[in-house]
This record gives C-alpha cells, structure tokens and sequence, in this order.
C-alpha cells in the first residue's frame, strides 16, 4: 500500500525539526564552504586589479635589483598558487592572511586594533534600526489607511533611493556644522564619549536601512491583526497592547528579522563608507588606504573576517528564526 505524500513529507518535516544537531550540522557547513569561497575568490581577483605594490613601496623610479629584493622578500617572486598555498598555511596554522606589506605587521593584529569601532559601530546601528523600524511599523498598522499610515509610507519611499555618504554629509552639515551637536569627525577618548560620537554616523548607517524593515513589519503585522485567533483574542477580552506585544509582533517579526540578517552584509559595506565620510579609523579607513597601496594580506584579512561576521550573523538569525518557527528548521 502506498503512502500518501503529504505524510511522507510530514513525518520527513517532523523529523528534520526533531534533529538540531542535524540542522545546526548543515548550517555549520553551509556557513563554511561560503567563506571558503569568499577567501578564495578575493585571493585571486585583487592579484587581477592593476598596480604594483612594490613600485608603490619603493617608487617608480625604483631600480630592477631593488623591486627583486622586495617581491623576493614579500613573496611576490612565487607563482600564484604558491603563494595560496602560503596564505592557506598562515591562515590555518595562525588565523592570519600575512604580514602588511605597507606596515610590515601582522594583518590579524592591524585588523583588530580598528575592528571594534566598526562593530560597536554596527551594533548601535542595528539598534537604532530596530527600535525606529518597530515603533513606525506599529503606528502604521495600528492605523491603517489613516494619515499618520500614509505618512510612514510616503517618508521610506522617499529616503529609499538617498545615498547612504550622501545623508552623512547632510547630517553633518545640519547637526554638526550649523547645530554644534555633534563632532564633524573621529571618536573621543572613553566610552561614553565614544558612544556620543558615533551617534551621527550610526544614524546614516540605521537610516538605509530603517525603510525596507518598516514595510515589512508593517506588511505582516497587518495580515496577522486581520487573522482569526486576532479576533478570537479581542472577543475574550485580552487587552490590545498585550495583543499586540505578545501575540502580533512575535508572528510579524520572522520576516523582518531574516530581512536583517539580510542587510547586515549591506551594513557592513555601507560603515565602510560612513566611516569614510566620519574620519573614523575602523575598518573602513583601513580597507581604502589598502586597496589603493595594493596591500594584498590587509586586504584579504579584512575580506575574511568581514565574511566570517556576516556568516556568524546569518547564523544567528537561522537560530532565533527556529526558536520564533521551528518549521524554519525543516526548510533547506
């Protein structure tokens, strides 16, 4: 006798989410081969960008004995496989890409000097993003069609298309230049100070991001307030913030949570122009100043590392998408 196919993929969903070490297992190795392909791919391109960085390091008027010397002490005297093959053995035997070639470090340590102002940086950004994306997503639905909805969604249509350097400059120019509020660039010494100084640039980060988020929240708290266990709900007389809180939001967020795992790799990218703009000294100022010197190891270390966050991030998210639905679980 034949088995319906509607158990069969039941029984084969059940089982899926019955196995997290299977789940965890195969997002482990997902997660993996992404930065291996990642590491491998920037290896190869940045040798494809013009510029030499020894001519760089010595000047063009640099003679051929010199620029021997120095490519045979960087090693870029070696085929391009072996010099993989000796960037595959410091990053596994020390978690470093290489010595700078401009600073004569170790990358690693170059990297992590400036990373924790990117990713405090990030952090706050994240929650700005949050916090404004809920409070607006929650008026919209709450009033939907009224004047105050319409607002909400005219305003991340409009600032949608702005250019994330473009609103740090109109943010400095209004809050720093003309209001004194905030520094025009850099950080201050101690934390808190930190944390004011980099209110401005967290802003220009959360601000591309803020629209996206709000029209999905908004989106599906509306197809959950219209449901019937909703309206169960206000027939047995449950208040309409807990309602809200506790029965809404947790059946809206799932989207919008995966749309932030999302746009946390465009975060990523776009800090590194914020801090451009803002005289930050994180990652961002670091990548710039090696991209143009051709520092190939500060280059790929930023790459692998800037990988490894986002995968890190992603994975997170699969987590709590699980614990918020484990039927995400079952999902390949």
């Amino acid at each position: 006798m034949t088995r319906n196919p509607f158990f069969k993929n039941l029984a084969r969903s059940t089982a899926t989410i019955a196995s997290p070490r299977r789940w965890l297992m195969r997002a482990l190795l997902r997660a993996a081969s992404v930065i291996v392909c990642v590491v491998t791919a920037v290896f190869f391109l940045i040798r494809l960008v013009p510029g030499d960085p020894v001519k760089m390091i010595l000047g063009e008027y640099a003679t051929a004995e010199a620029i021997e010397k120095m490519q045979h002490k960087l090693g870029l005297d070696l085929s391009p496989w072996e010099q993989f093959l000796r960037f595959l053995h410091n990053l596994l035997a020390h978690g470093d890409t290489g010595s700078s070639i401009v600073y004569e470090t170790s990358s690693r340590q170059l990297i992590f000097d400036r990373i924790p102002l990117t990713l405090l940086l990030i952090a706050m950004a994240c929650l700005l993003s949050i916090i404004i994306s809920l409070v607006l997503a929650i008026l919209a639905a709450t009033h939907k069609n009224g004047f105050l909805d319409h607002i909400i969604r005219i305003l991340p249509a409009v600032t949608l298309g702005m250019p994330v350097f473009w609103v740090g400059l109109l943010l400095i120019l209004i809050f720093s230049v003309n209001l004194h509020w905030f520094p025009v660039g850099g950080v201050g010494k101690g934390f808190g100070k930190t944390l004011y100084d980099l209110t401005l640039p967290a802003i220009t980060v959360a601000f591309s991001q803020i629209p996206s988020l709000v029209r999905s929240l908004r989106a599906q708290m509306l197809e959950v307030l219209e449901s019937d266990f909703v309206v169960t709900l206000k027939a047995a007389g449950i208040p309409n913030r807990v309602i809200l809180v506790k029965h809404v939001l947790r059946n809206s967020a799932l989207p919008a949570l995966m749309l932030l795992g999302v746009n946390i790799a465009y975060m990523m990218g776009g800090t590194l122009v914020v801090e451009k703009a803002f005289g930050l000294r994180g990652i961002g100022s670091l990548l710039f100043q090696s991209i143009s010197s051709r520092d190939f190891p500060v280059i790929q270390g930023i790459t692998l590392y800037s990988a490894l966050f986002v995968v890190i991030i992603g994975l997170l998210v699969e987590v709590v998408a699980g614990y918020l639905d484990p039927r995400t679980k079952g999902e390949s």
